[in-house]
């Protein structure tokens, strides 16, 4: 099999490109990255002399090039993690994510349409549910109430996708997992910012009370659910992709604090996100029936194999915090304090 996979220099896809190639899940890997602040291609080192991997730098809303490496390539899959994700970011500069994670996804599946791809996973959110009221758990059907530009752009994708199989049949799953986390995480997101500014004894900026509810899920389980997806789900499906372990996010600071061994006082509350959703909450069960997909990490097993690699990894931490993201960091939180 040969897959093409978009967003493969990300956090996500990047797992999932190594994994791909290492566990041998494909024989062949096209890259297609863009290579903005969040792709890395030090996160590909460990196969980038793979004989069977290839990376190529284009953006996805470059319809004549993804013409073009579709035709050239003919891809067997296409694996679509590529989207502008941090919703912060999306607050306060709302247009990348409409033309990525909308126009980016409509040249793809163009693209697959007119070269007849024969499958499709289009990599989503459990944000495209919104804010979820206590005990419920979102299924597949659960109505979409997206509360930010980001999870707003994701649910339009993951419309337009499904009508690519309602319409001309394409063989397109969607997924929808929640908060990822593990080993080469930008530093943007909630737990590999805890632990790197920890490590450094640098405040930890917490949102409001810090008890927004998420479900963790450690992106190599998530890596594995996709492929079981690729393999086993059915064309024109949606499947949720869970954790099973969800925490509000200061007992998740709480944790990272105590397994680095720094003090609580290094927490500092920020004004609250606009439209920050209060909890997330999803069910496995439907990808679990189908597919035989479980999660396997422990959630505090799965942290501190996270906290040792950043712990190991400062360097790449320091490199990645630099430029791009140091001007994100202020802009989201200095000045902020309560």
């Amino acid at each position: 099999m040969k897959l093409l996979v978009t967003g493969g220099a990300g956090f996500i896809g990047s797992c999932f490109v190594r994994m791909a190639l290492q566990k041998r899940w494909a024989e062949q890997v096209v890259n297609l990255d863009k290579l903005t602040y969040a792709g890395n291609l030090e996160n590909l080192q460990p196969i980038a002399g793979h004989s069977g991997y290839r990376f190529v730098e284009l953006d996805i809303c470059d319809s004549s090039g993804v013409e073009n490496l579709f035709r050239c390539e003919m891809p067997d899959a296409v694996i679509h993690f590529a989207a502008e994700s941090h919703v912060d970011r999306s607050i306060h500069s709302p247009a990348p994510v409409i033309t990525t994670n909308l126009n980016g996804t409509f040249t793809l599946l163009e693209a697959a349409r007119r070269n007849q791809i024969s499958r499709f996973i289009h990599v989503s959110t459990d944000e495209v549910y919104g804010s979820i009221e206590p005990p419920q758990e979102a299924n597949e059907k659960f109505p979409l109430r997206a509360s930010s530009p980001y999870s707003a752009s994701k649910a339009g994708s993951d419309l337009l996708a499904l009508s690519y199989y309602t319409t001309y049949k394409l063989n397109i799953s969607v997924t929808r997992a929640s908060n990822n986390y593990g080993p080469y995480q930008f530093p943007e997101k909630l737990i590999p910012l805890m632990i790197s500014n920890a490590l450094e004894e640098k405040p930890l900026p917490v949102y409001g009370d810090g008890q927004q509810v998420r479900d963790w899920l450690y992106v190599e389980d998530h890596c594995n659910a996709i492929r079981a997806v690729l393999e086993k789900g059915r064309a024109g499906q949606i499947y949720n992709i869970g954790g099973n372990c969800s925490l509000p996010n200061l007992e998740v600071i709480r944790r990272i604090l105590k397994a680095t061994g720094k003090p609580e006082s290094l927490i500092t509350r920020v004004t609250d996100r606009p439209g920050h959703d209060r909890r997330y909450a999803l069910t496995n069960e439907k990808l679990t029936r189908e597919t035989g997909w479980q999660p396997q990490m422990r959630f505090d097993d799965g942290l501190a194999s996270t906290i040792d690699w950043y712990e190991r990894n400062r360097d790449w931490v320091q490199r990645v915090k630099s430029g791009e993201y140091r001007h994100f960091y202020e802009l989201n939180y200095a000045n902020r304090a309560e």
